[in-house]
């Protein structure tokens, strides 16, 4: 059996080196598993130890998707067998080596490239959004679409969607809805919008430029060599509908923004139309937790973000609904699930709270996370 991620470098004209990690699950989506978290982190930490890399490529093999997430029916497998109420320790693991590595993409030192193509979701965004130069092709179909399953917009969700313009970030979570490339460069998700058949290209390119030893300088390199084979991106989808959604989620109240999305669901437009569906299909306590993380943490770092997200993802996966969620989206597949009772008009502190309650003893696994 292949391992999940490949990994290589590639020789360049000054002799400086290039890591080149490729997810290598074509099959299932490249959707990241713990093995492949657990493959990638630390040759990331080598490569940033190593002075002979001058910077790093992060892309996937096939044609059809960077990431598709995290692979949660492993999890949903877990949460089954433990029961509701309680949290695998397999989920406890996952959660914490994805967030881990998540953060070391967003505080790398050197350069480094993700090629995000195709299918972006999830866990898959969550691996993009953090690295220096990112890359997304014209074909991108990029979501957080936890709201489907009975998780959050996870990863660093919190963070990064509420410095979306106009609340957009706050629609994609609650929604799920699928964005393109011109909504990635928009909403500051993505740096460049590339064909991936320039994918070998850009590699070649690569090779051919002479690096130095400066990691700010090989920043300066990279950017220019990407700008080169660069597109024009897609209008957005999100600026195509920028004052429909606007008028929506700039509501005071979840109740309100319920209410409009409800409405949206019966739009003469299909995209949105789309979006107000999965909304009222998706689960009301993943909606609840989305609109009150990305309260609660507003002005948080990333650290403190990803240690509250910590916690909602345990509680999560001890809550009936992300057990139910998968197993209707991914393992039954009938679409049909059976969420818990939640109504938007009421006070739901009570439940959040009880998600975001630590389940673990002693200091917080992400601790050291500034």
């Amino acid at each position: 059996m292949s391992a999940s991620v490949s990994f290589r470098t590639i020789k360049t004209a000054s002799n400086h080196l290039f890591g080149h990690a490729i997810l290598d699950n074509p099959e299932a989506l490249n959707a990241l598993t713990l093995q492949m978290i657990d493959l990638l982190d630390p040759q990331l930490k080598a490569w940033a130890e190593d002075e002979s890399i001058a910077g790093v490529v992060l892309g996937a093999k096939g044609d059809k998707a960077f990431c598709a997430g995290g692979d949660v029916v492993s999890l949903h497998h877990a949460c089954k067998r433990v029961g509701a109420g309680h949290v695998p320790p397999e989920a406890a693991t996952f959660f914490e080596h994805e967030y881990r590595l998540d953060y070391r993409i967003h505080n790398y030192p050197k350069p480094l490239l993700c090629w995000a193509h195709g299918i972006v979701m999830g866990g898959g965004v969550g691996l993009m959004v953090g690295a220096s130069h990112r890359v997304v092709s014209p074909n991108a179909r990029i979501a957080m679409p936890e709201v489907h399953i009975g998780l959050y917009p996870d990863v660093g969700g919190s963070w990064f969607l509420q410095r979306m313009p106009k609340s957009t970030g706050l629609f994609m979570g609650l929604t799920g809805a699928i964005v393109n490339a011109g909504d990635a460069l928009q909403g500051q998700l993505a740096d460049h919008v590339i064909a991936h058949e320039h994918y070998s290209d850009v590699l070649t390119a690569i090779t051919e430029t002479e690096w130095t030893g400066n990691d700010l300088a090989n920043h300066d390199l990279l950017s220019k060599l990407l700008t080169k084979f660069a597109s024009a991106a897609p209008t957005g989808l999100l600026e195509q509908h920028a004052e429909t959604i606007e008028a929506i989620v700039q509501a005071d109240s979840l109740e309100e923004i319920a209410n409009g999305l409800h409405e949206l669901a019966g739009h003469s437009d299909p995209w949105l139309a789309r979006a107000g569906q999965s909304f009222v299909h998706g689960s009301p306590t993943s909606a609840v937790l989305a609109f009150e993380l990305q309260k609660r943490l507003a002005d948080a770092s990333l650290g403190d973000v990803l240690r509250l997200e910590y916690q909602a993802a345990l509680g999560c996966c001890a809550h009936p609904d992300f057990a139910e969620g998968v197993r209707a989206l991914l393992v039954d597949k009938d679409k049909s699930p059976r969420w818990q009772t939640l109504n938007f008009g009421d006070d739901n502190t009570a439940v959040v709270d009880e998600i975001l309650k630590p389940s673990f003893e002693g200091p917080h696994p992400l601790a050291d996370l500034v």
